[in-house]
């Protein structure tokens, strides 16, 4: 399948976005680095054709990363949600930048029960869920069952490579399909005072999850 931007523009774009202006370690605030963001959505759309024409969400969208590539990939509309309030502004502020206009951004707790009336809503479910440290620990399984539950076809989630054989236990647990469609590596820069290093590699997948039914 094609996608209606090479891969080097998609980069290139998506590398001129601000980032998080305070990043709350509560709610694990780290910026998807451009180069995952513009593979994982590529992968996306060429191997599946999740993007174009299609209803999408990014759950926990924090600067909109993955919403701004997934609407420069073709997407029909993409609702952005997040919790945070100060994360919107900047999206706000990237959108106006960009003259993006097909992003809805919501301010919403996305583990909120009132999002079920949107079951089977959404063609695609985007996410870079928290990987949930000790504070949050299980976090990163909540955000992938309700995106489960949100679309009609598939989500696409990135998670750390470590976490591999617990999402498969779990994808098993809950009766849906899953693979690993993209290995890659995340620089994480130091974003926080307890970093010791200027910057981490982290090994992190690409899932596609899906209900038995989708192909």
């Amino acid at each position: 399948m094609s996608a209606v931007i090479k891969l080097k523009t998609l980069e290139g774009h998506l590398g001129t976005l601000s980032g998080f202006s305070e990043p709350k370690l509560q709610l694990e605030q780290y910026e998807t680095p451009a180069h995952i963001a513009a593979v994982a959505l590529y992968t996306i759309q060429t191997q599946f054709g999740a993007l174009e024409n299609k209803l999408v969400l990014d759950a926990g969208c924090g600067t909109g990363m993955l919403s701004l590539g997934a609407s420069l990939l073709g997407a029909g509309t993409v609702v952005a949600l997040d919790i945070d309030e100060l994360a919107l502004e900047v999206l706000q502020e990237n959108l106006e930048d960009t003259g993006v206009t097909n992003i809805d951004a919501v301010q919403c707790d996305f583990l909120s029960s009132n999002i079920c009336r949107w079951n089977n809503y959404f063609d695609t479910v985007l996410m870079n869920p928290p990987f949930g440290t000790k504070n949050n620990a299980g976090i990163d399984m909540k955000f992938l069952k309700i995106g489960l539950d949100l679309t009609s076809d598939s989500v696409y989630s990135l998670h750390k490579s470590s976490t591999r054989s617990h999402i498969q236990k779990k994808i098993k647990e809950w009766g849906v399909k899953g693979s690993v469609i993209a290995e890659l590596r995340y620089n994480l820069p130091a974003t926080y005072k307890f970093h010791r290093q200027q910057t981490r590699d982290i090994d992190v997948d690409l899932w596609r999850i899906n209900h038995p039914s989708i192909e």
